[in-house]
């Protein structure tokens, strides 16, 4: 498992908590920090594979063990700004 900046525990937590968990972790993130997901949910694994395709976050590694899910998303980039 990869270095990671911040943990978020979702287990026991059914969709969409998850996700709109880790939505919210990933705001309190800067760009290009690494979040780590725990959940227990099955559906978790197409869920964090969809969000970070439709948010343009990278998923990194997703992978289950022990049934427990676990996911590590990096921050997408904000798209830079034009000088004024």
């Amino acid at each position: 498992m990869s270095a990671f900046d911040l943990e978020l525990d979702a287990s026991g937590l059914n969709c969409p908590l998850p996700i709109l968990k880790a939505k919210k972790a990933l705001a309190g993130l800067r760009d290009g920090q690494i979040l780590r997901v725990i959940a227990t949910d099955p559906e978790s694994v197409r869920d964090f594979t969809v969000f970070s395709q439709q948010m343009g976050h990278t998923l990194l590694e997703a992978r289950e063990e022990a049934k427990r899910y676990y996911f590590l998303l990096r921050k997408r980039e904000a798209p830079s700004r034009p000088a004024a």
